[in-house]
Parts: C-alpha cells; structure tokens; sequence
C-alpha cells in the first residue's frame, strides 16, 4: 500500500467553497476511474473553517503514479493554486490497520 496525508490551509471563505467544489469534481473522477485508489478521503477539520486534511490510500506507489497522471487530478493540481496558502504532505508507511488488508 501506498498513502499519504495532505493539509491544506485556505485563503478565506470564498476560497475554502471554490476549493470544496473543485475536490468533489476531482473526487467524481476519481471514483469514476481509479480502481488502484483504496481511499481518498477529505475532511474539514472541526473549529479550523479554512483548513482541509486529506487521506489517500492506493494499492501501490504504480496506483498514486496513475492517480497523478488523471485528467481531473492535473487539474485540481492546477487550480488549487489559486485557493490555498499553504500546503504540507506527509507520505506515510503503514504500521497496523483495521478496514483495509495490509498486504493489497
């Protein structure tokens, strides 16, 4: 398994909507087409309004490579730009689990 976290800080209120349309726009394609995405999870993160966290789990670091390749994922990649003020990712190993197989 491949995973990683993302956090992303928003510029303002009318930023944080414009963003939270984009991902579910990017969340559409990637249901529609990404069987090697396990999970891609966005969150909005209690009493923090312009914060987003990400979780993003694929089959392998080939699935995360496809991912990145997408037309919808190149173009989040692209506007999100506009929205954010900063950005951290954090690539993650995998210690234990529960809901997913450790050896997918």
């Amino acid at each position: 398994m491949y995973a990683l976290a993302v956090r992303f800080e928003l510029k303002d209120e009318a930023s944080a909507a414009a963003f939270d349309r984009l991902v579910e726009l990017t969340g559409e394609g990637i249901r529609r087409i990404e069987p090697g995405t396990l999970a891609y999870v966005t969150h909005h993160v209690e009493g923090e309004s312009l914060a987003r966290v990400f979780y993003e789990l694929y089959r392998d670091r080939a699935a995360f490579e496809e991912h990145e390749r997408q037309p919808h994922t190149i173009r989040f990649l692209a506007e999100r730009e506009q929205y954010i003020t900063t950005v951290r990712v954090e690539f993650l190993t995998l210690h234990t689990a529960k809901g997913v197989a450790e050896d997918v």
